[in-house]
């Protein structure tokens, strides 16, 4: 555990009045319509965005998602004042639906992603998420399942080194970095992170890092993406949420790179045009879109938000609402 501070004064939460503001039009449709609002934090993290939810929307129920027990045992101590308005659940973002079955709930108001790994993930020395200190070479968000980074980087061939290193990490040396894993493996295995940056920093040139920042930086975040299967749970929970929210329901997601965003991206446009043929003279009903686009393009941090929060630097926001009713269309996705 990182230090004895609460986690409210641990976790300062990305773009937090943003996105409860994003939200805020669907929990005062959901009361006006006389339901009691439900939201659903899909990434729960230490709860910063929940309990900013919680405060400012006081009839809503909130569901939480995390895969990382140590996460919702930080949250449910962070959340205990709403206690009574609140289901904490161990689940992985992609399993919105049965989770939300299990809780008996048909329709929710909103769902926010945070995606990618967490301040208290990053902060935790012994989890191995972070290059800057020595540490089990493990990046698992849920511990208690799952292939760790040590056995990727010990068990992988060279070309599927190469492939999640270039494809996950977009990382300009990645044939360097795979065959230096390779070779460096057949004398001794991985276990440690210093390892894995003492392989890495030998074969990326000095002048890549001056201008790229930390060389194994690219690397780590492929692993991790790797491990925790980021980005194939991302293109099937966007769309499970997009079932979930009942028309005038939103969606808000932050990404942090561009692999995210791009998923992000792909699914919120694909519902925001019609899927009429080109040169179709009517458009069908179930052509229409189904999603509204809340944001023009990407919305970013404010200087401010990134002097007190620096890792919020990179955070892309993106918020669309569910405009028509009734089943989706997977195809059209």
């Amino acid at each position: 555990m990182s230090g004895d501070r609460p986690t409210g004064e641990r976790h300062i939460p990305v773009l937090r009045d943003r996105c409860v503001s994003l939200i805020a039009p669907s929990v005062a449709s959901a009361e006006a319509a006389g339901r009691r609002p439900v939201v659903v934090d899909a990434t729960l993290g230490m709860g910063g965005h929940s309990e900013a939810m919680l405060q400012r929307f006081p009839t809503a129920h909130l569901v939480g998602i995390d895969r990382d027990t140590e996460a919702l045992d930080l949250a449910g101590e962070r959340l205990e004042p709403f206690a009574d308005r609140t289901d904490l659940v161990h689940a992985v973002y992609d399993e919105l639906p049965e989770v939300l079955a299990d809780l008996g709930i048909d329709g929710v108001d909103g769902v926010l992603f945070d995606l990618g790994v967490s301040s208290l993930q990053l902060d935790e020395r012994d989890r191995g998420f972070a290059y800057s200190y020595d540490a089990p070479l493990d990046m698992r968000m849920d511990t208690s399942r799952g292939i760790t980074a040590a056995e990727v980087v010990n068990t992988y061939s060279a070309e599927d080194l190469l492939r999640i290193i270039r494809s996950w990490g977009e990382e300009r040396f990645a044939g360097r970095i795979a065959t230096a894993i390779v070779q460096a493996r057949a004398a001794e295995p991985f276990r440690t992170t210093s390892q894995l940056v003492e392989v890495i920093r030998a074969v990326v040139p000095a002048s890549a890092a001056r201008t790229g920042g930390h060389p194994a930086k690219r690397t780590f975040q492929a692993l991790r993406i790797e491990v925790n299967e980021e980005l194939s749970v991302l293109e099937r929970a966007i769309p499970a949420a997009v079932d979930a929210i009942l028309t005038g329901g939103r969606i808000v997601a932050m990404s942090y790179h561009s692999l995210e965003d791009r998923i992000v991206k792909s699914a919120f446009s694909a519902g925001a045009k019609s899927s009429a043929p080109v040169g179709f003279p009517v458009e069908l009903e179930q052509h229409k879109a189904y999603l509204r686009s809340l944001t023009r393009g990407t919305e970013a941090p404010t200087e401010a938000e990134i002097g007190e929060n620096p890792r919020a630097a990179s955070a892309k926001l993106r918020a669309v609402e569910r405009i028509k009713a009734g089943p989706v269309d997977r195809n059209s996705r």
